[in-house]
């Protein structure tokens, strides 16, 4: 019996999944969730070892002014935008790798991908799985605030209270960092 790679037994990489991506012959969009962050990178194959040709991280939003959770279903989407805003003069395609992650219809990780795809850069995946705009722009958050707070229970957004953000008009706070993120590229018409 032969022993499994030591990635496969710590069941951090699926060697046939990956095999099929790198046959494409594409560039990969590697989305992954952390803990308190999610991470979207470009890479491409190479022999001596994959290259990352872009990457952003959630945590980089606040650098555009970001002040809500850096991983939520927003945050997703603005990453994905500014690693495809990073990508966009070196590709024009890439191919959707999630690696060991349950694909689940409407999660940050599509969230991640839809904010690539409106970067301008080309990947083949099914609409079906993409959350809804209101969700992106983080109206879910914004409508279970004003539930919690009619029933007096703020504590699950006492981080917010913290830093003075006014969860109520999280869509507006959505619509300034994605203009900052857009405007700092340059992009027109984003």
């Amino acid at each position: 019996m032969r022993l499994a790679y030591k990635r496969r037994r710590e069941k951090k990489t699926n060697y046939r999944k990956r095999l099929k991506l790198l046959l494409s012959g594409k560039p990969r969009l590697v989305v992954r969730r952390k803990l308190n962050s999610i991470i979207s990178q470009v890479v491409i194959y190479d022999e001596k070892g994959d290259r990352t040709i872009a990457s952003a991280n959630s945590l980089e939003l606040k650098k555009f002014g970001w002040k809500a959770h850096p991983n939520n279903i927003p945050a997703a989407y603005l990453t994905g935008l500014l690693c495809g805003l990073r990508a966009r003069n070196k590709i024009n395609e890439a191919i959707l790798d999630i690696g060991m992650h349950v694909p689940t219809k409407g999660s940050s990780l599509y969230a991640c991908l839809k904010g690539f795809v409106d970067s301008g850069i080309n990947v083949p995946f099914d609409k079906e799985v993409l959350p809804s705009e209101d969700r992106i722009r983080g109206k879910h958050i914004s409508n279970y605030f004003k539930i919690l707070k009619e029933k007096e229970m703020k504590n699950q957004f006492s981080m917010y209270k913290k830093s003075n953000f006014d969860v109520e008009n999280f869509e507006n706070h959505f619509e300034e960092v994605k203009k900052k993120i857009i405007d700092s590229f340059g992009v027109k018409n984003g």
